[in-house]
């Protein structure tokens, strides 16, 4: 079989794939595996922006510690959550030094915008609400000019190449179903979310767990997967088929936008003092509750006295696909609805990336380092991909090379043209229906029996075929999230219970 040899392999080109790689020695030869094409990936859907002080006062970085912890209900690993806020500022700094434009004013000082949890103003933003985008377009174009970067497009990763708990590096599988090997002195898993297990996402079509299946099927581990955050504002039409659901961006309550009930009336107050700035598992869970109580489908969000002007200027992808859409803020209340959002839990990780098997690293949402505890502070999340992406990239660094005696041996099935579409239907259906914001422990069960089903029929029939990968991964990933649901009896965070 044909297999590449280099110093690290890196698999996805999010922002966690990449800024790591950017800070890698340039002696050092990358690989990048990404499963779509390299514009495609879920970090450029980011609106909101990065949270992050850009200079060291003490006061300041309590806080964003305090906030951090206080979302995360205090599971969080404080040591973890240090290291995210010391060292913001250094890695956005560098983000800047890649040509990232953050939105500045007229004086040249970088704006500041506020999000639900956060006690302050302490969010960075670019292009108003395309911060993913803008900082995705210009690390892509900082890897192409490096020499020792090579990303391999429309190739996915199947499994780990592994032996006597060391990593050698992944076996891939190409557009064209041909197999080959990529063997590395150190690997880096930065495959991104989850969102395509449910029904409703605000994640693109590339989100299905990968990483975290892959590392599991090694025997790594894995841990916090009960904790899946729902984003409060998805824009909600009831027409709307595809399960990529479009984010309204936390951003726009920070800003003064209000949510109402479909009577009317304001409802923050009857579950929060911090109202619709409280952290997103609070206002997901009461418009969980509104809904319920109002025999609804969503509630609104009410940007009208903020005003035309103000509103095209900071929100201007907003505005549009809201125009397109046929509301115009300035108008009209915005039907919204929550959707999931991030995954939480993850391939467990060290403040250095580093997972429970040797010369193996995780990072971004596919990881979980402990910064989020039971929920994710509003635009942390890119922080986290840069500060442990840094981390990595020193670790790497500083390591001396492999030395391996390792021969890979890899089984590979026969391709067949099967169709998983409906599978991962009735997947969704089910982790909506009963793994979504509240949860029964019946309705645990009843998923857990009926994708574990799932799971039996794909391992009797294997196949040499990316979809089967991803509905592979997709399954077992989901009764990981299941697994630790049923064993996390009380609520806390993200997590609800009511039985």
């Amino acid at each position: 079989m044909h297999q590449i040899n280099t110093d690290i392999v890196i698999v996805g080109a999010g922002l966690a794939g990449l800024y790591t790689a950017l800070n890698i020695d340039s002696d050092k030869r990358i690989v990048i595996v990404v499963k779509e094409d390299l514009s495609d990936t879920n970090s450029r859907l980011a609106q909101g922006g990065i949270a992050g002080e850009l200079t060291i006062n003490p006061d300041n970085l309590d806080a964003h510690i305090k906030d951090t912890l206080t979302a995360g209900s205090f599971l969080n690993d404080e040591n973890a959550v240090r290291v995210l806020v010391n060292e913001a500022g250094k890695n956005i700094r560098r983000l800047m030094d890649f040509d990232v434009a953050f939105d500045r004013d007229d004086a040249g000082n970088v704006l500041l915008t506020q999000e639900g949890g956060h006690s302050t103003r302490r969010i960075l933003h670019a292009g108003g609400d395309s911060t993913g985008r803008d900082i995705m377009k210009a690390l892509r174009a900082e890897c192409k000019k490096r020499p020792n970067i090579q990303v391999l497009e429309n190739t996915m990763a199947l499994e780990l190449l592994h032996q006597d708990n060391i990593c050698y590096g992944v076996s891939c599988l190409n557009g064209d179903n041909g197999n080959f090997l990529v063997l590395a002195d150190h690997t880096v898993l930065a495959t991104g979310g989850i969102g395509n297990l449910y029904g409703a996402t605000t994640n693109s079509t590339s989100a299905t767990g990968d990483g975290i299946a892959i590392a599991f099927r090694a025997g790594v581990a894995v841990d916090h997967m009960e904790f899946v955050q729902f984003h409060p504002t998805a824009f909600h039409n009831e027409y709307a088929k595809h399960r990529q659901k479009f984010l309204i961006s936390e951003a726009v309550r920070g800003e003064g936008a209000h949510l109402i009930n479909s009577e009317g009336e304001r409802f923050m107050n009857k579950y929060d003092e911090r109202l619709e700035l409280a952290p997103r598992d609070k206002v997901s869970q009461a418009i969980y509750r509104e809904m319920y109580d109002t025999w609804t489908d969503h509630v609104y969000l009410d940007a009208r006295h903020l005003g035309e002007a103000f509103l095209k200027q900071r929100f201007p992808t907003i505005y549009e696909h809201l125009a397109h859409e046929g509301y115009r803020m300035e108008h009209d209340l915005i039907p919204v609805s929550p959707v999931e959002h991030f995954g939480v839990g993850g391939i467990r990780t060290d403040i250095d990336g580093k997972t429970t098997m040797n010369r193996l690293f995780a990072n971004g949402e596919c990881a979980s380092n402990g910064v989020h505890g039971a929920n994710r502070l509003a635009s942390n999340s890119l922080l986290e991909c840069i500060v442990f992406g840094g981390r990595i990239a020193d670790w790497i660094n500083q390591s001396a090379p492999a030395t391996p005696s390792f021969q890979p041996q890899v089984s590979i099935h026969t391709s067949h043209n099967y169709n998983y579409i409906p599978m991962k239907t009735k997947l969704g259906m089910l982790m909506d229906e009963y793994v979504g914001i509240v949860r029964t422990n019946d309705g645990l069960l009843l998923a857990k029996q009926q994708i574990g089903e799932m799971e039996y029929n794909l391992l009797r029939h294997p196949n040499n075929s990316k979809y089967y990968f991803e509905a592979l991964n997709m399954v077992q990933t989901a009764l990981l999230i299941i697994r630790g649901a049923l064993a996390r009896e009380t609520s806390v965070g993200c997590h609800y219970r009511i039985n």
